[in-house]
């Protein structure tokens, strides 16, 4: 359809396409001919070169967060009674594997962690029955009862992954539903932000993200519980993770308890990404396709719909996909204030006891997310760009 038009036919055409003049002169001339599309093919190796990288990735990763516990003081037989005979205390870290040496002690985590808790997971989750184990030297075909787990030393040798499932549904109740309100919210405020630039609407959003961003989690969650909880007495102070939605009360109490601290993290995290999305705005509101469209007669909101926002929305999905993995991380604090028992406070309580295995386990899932979605974000971003070459 191009090549039939004439050259002043064409420029006028291209003049509303951002394209390097280059391609500008070529293709009014006739002479350009456009690369053919990057194949899936080159797509689906891409994405399999990056998870090979991650995986080396992972694996020091794992190394170095074993060595640093290892290095920490304490262990299983540390916190029995005094009354407690060294010589028993000296059996429990002898059938713990605790005296065989370092590089032994990190082969065994590491296949229990990567080999035996995923069989079990998938077992749990599908009822099937898997006849392999790891036996701390190799992986092995027959019952499955004697597959080793990484057991928690403060819960009586309760399986640390059976607690981070227990806990993990609490997190995502607060931390998901915090995020997903933060980028509904987030990405229409720094559109119109960058729209009605020094504004009124514009400068109270600005003075908004900037006191989001600022105040710490922690005063901003105390400050609710004082005003919302103890004066007003309109939220329960405490998070009850007992309660089951069965109904339409026990949803309304699910929602009561949950308003604090989603309404915490979300003003947190819509500060920030807020300020991204204008800056990114405002960043394509100045490019010269911007002025030529508008030149052209277009209407301003298809102008920002149909040009600017789908190009300023490049880097901002990034920067999601990059932030969901800090929200896990960031909710330890808010889940200490309100009382909620997920993921942050069983790495806290983990912690206080001295509790290893747990707190190997809940800081490497942390360093898997983060991995994970760094490369998601890679893919994302070469999905959402054109310009990105995959080869």
């Amino acid at each position: 359809m191009v090549e039939k038009l004439g050259f002043l036919q064409k420029a006028e055409l291209l003049a509303t396409v951002q394209i390097p003049v280059g391609q500008f002169i070529a293709i009014a001339l006739g002479r350009f001919r456009p690369a053919p599309s990057q194949p899936m093919e080159l797509m689906g190796t891409y994405v399999v070169r990056r998870l090979l990288t991650a995986i080396p990735t992972l694996f020091f990763i794992s190394f170095v967060i074993f060595a640093l516990l290892d290095l920490a003081p304490g262990d299983p037989a540390s916190s029995l009674p005094p009354s407690v005979p060294q010589a028993v205390k000296e059996q429990i870290r002898e059938a713990l594997g605790f005296n065989a040496p370092f590089p032994v002690r990190y082969y065994k985590w590491l296949g229990q962690f990567v080999i035996n808790e995923p069989l079990s997971a998938v077992e749990s989750m599908t009822g099937l029955q898997i006849p392999l184990y790891f036996d701390g030297a190799f992986i092995r075909v027959g019952d499955a009862g004697h597959r080793l787990r990484i057991t928690s030393w403060a819960s009586r040798g309760t399986p640390v992954i059976e607690l981070i499932m227990q806990r993990l549904p609490q997190t995502l109740w607060v931390v998901g539903l915090a995020y997903l309100l933060s980028v509904l919210i987030a990405l229409p405020l720094g559109i119109l932000s960058a729209v009605k630039q020094n504004t009124i609407f514009d400068q109270v959003a600005t003075v908004f993200s900037v006191i989001g961003y600022s105040l710490p989690t922690f005063f901003t969650g105390l400050v609710v519980i004082i005003i919302f909880a103890v004066r007003l007495n309109w939220f329960p102070t405490i998070y009850d993770t007992t309660l089951k939605v069965t109904d339409w009360n026990s949803f309304v109490a699910q929602m009561r308890q949950l308003a604090m601290p989603v309404a915490v993290l979300t003003f947190f995290q819509t500060a920030g990404l807020s300020r991204f999305t204008r800056s990114s705005m405002l960043d394509n509101l100045k490019l010269d396709y911007v002025r030529t469209a508008r030149a052209k007669g277009l209407r301003e909101r298809w102008v920002v719909t149909r040009h600017v926002v789908r190009n300023s929305l490049i880097p901002v999905a990034t920067l999601v996909a990059l932030g969901i993995p800090q929200i896990f991380a960031g909710a330890i604090v808010t889940e200490q204030i309100f009382r909620v028992n997920g993921l942050g406070a069983l790495l806290i309580n983990a912690i206080a006891s001295t509790d290893i295995p747990t707190v190997q386990t809940v800081t490497f899932i942390f360093a898997f997310l983060v991995v994970f979605f760094n490369v998601v974000a890679d893919v994302l971003y070469g999905v959402l760009d054109p310009s990105i070459s995959y080869s």
